[in-house]
């Protein structure tokens, strides 16, 4: 089969293949690397624990959040939400609202002044912070957790845990990954923290991690890497994986990243995960093994023909050959 037939089998399975090198370049790597946040992760987190240091109760924080970011549609916000469908909750209607990009809201619910928002935002407006919420500040900043407070009437009553969310599929697609002759090694390069990122890698099954790496740092490891002789596939959706995008031998992103990075990728998994993986590999060798084959196929009677007039040369009659 030609190229184009390959490319549009791969379409079939919801797989782009922009740069038709690639497809043959596949079936050579042996070092695959994931951005963690947005690849391994999906965008939207869910709901953790919920705190409560006042007479509130979990619902009740809940209620309140919800309340406040029921006109957002960030991914936080939809989390919240959702949280408060999955419980039931009857959510109370706004009668005023401020928002202050990159800190938090404000909000005023069936009479009561609610923020919602970072340590950061409640600090700003001059509340003060709960000995056990800061203390759990702390620990979710190590752990790569976001932790949303929520304040009733200029007191900080609450906090909800937001946690990433693994791709249903990653675990399974890692595994499958690794059981490939070719593929030596698996990385997660990530600007999170070193627990989160080693939690993640043991609980998925990733050889390698590196943690709080900078953006332009990535593509430096992949090279330190390519040094040692690794051929690599980096897979990332963010703005900061351009360079080792760029860098990488074989370059895949996601639908729904961001633009530079499907402009930037040769391979762009059209369904926005990562199921689909394990069958772009399977194309990459089925591709090349018939290149070979055909490669073959027309060697042989090339040879014979050279052979035939070569033994001419020397007198020797082609019935021989």
């Amino acid at each position: 089969m030609s190229i184009l037939n390959y490319l549009n089998l791969a379409s079939k399975q919801n797989i782009l293949i922009k740069d038709g090198r690639s497809l043959e370049l596949l079936s050579q790597v042996d070092t695959i690397i994931f951005d963690k946040t947005g690849t391994l992760t999906e965008e939207q987190p869910h709901i953790g624990a919920i705190h409560c240091c006042s007479s509130y109760s979990e619902n009740d924080i809940l209620t309140y959040a919800a309340a406040a970011e029921c006109k957002q549609n960030h991914p936080l916000a939809q989390a919240i939400l959702q949280e408060a469908e999955k419980r039931q909750l009857t959510l109370p209607s706004i009668d005023d609202s401020e928002y202050k990009i990159g800190y938090g809201l404000i909000v005023v619910v069936a009479g009561h002044t609610i923020h919602v928002g970072s340590e950061r935002f409640m600090v700003t407006v001059g509340m003060s912070i709960p000995i056990s919420l800061k203390q759990q500040q702390q620990l979710c900043h190590e752990e790569g957790y976001t932790l949303v407070m929520v304040a009733i009437d200029n007191q900080v009553s609450g906090a909800i845990e937001l946690l990433p969310t693994v791709r249903p599929e990653a675990k399974a697609i890692i595994s499958r990954l690794k059981q490939r002759k070719n593929i030596k090694a698996t990385y997660i390069i990530s600007g999170d923290h070193e627990i989160p990122t080693r939690t993640l890698a043991r609980d998925i099954g990733v050889d390698h991690y590196f943690a709080e790496t900078l953006p332009e740092n990535k593509a430096t490891i992949i090279k330190q890497l390519q040094k040692k002789g690794h051929f690599i596939c980096y897979i990332g959706d963010g703005i900061n994986d351009s360079i080792a995008l760029k860098q990488s031998q074989v370059s895949i992103s996601l639908r729904g990243a961001s633009t530079i990075a499907t402009d930037t990728a040769q391979i762009v998994l059209m369904d926005g995960g990562l199921k689909h993986l394990n069958a772009l590999f399977d194309l990459a060798n089925d591709f090349n093994a018939n290149m070979n084959t055909t490669f073959t196929v027309m060697l042989i009677p090339a040879v014979i023909s050279v052979g035939g007039v070569f033994l001419l040369g020397f007198g020797i009659p082609q019935t021989i050959v």
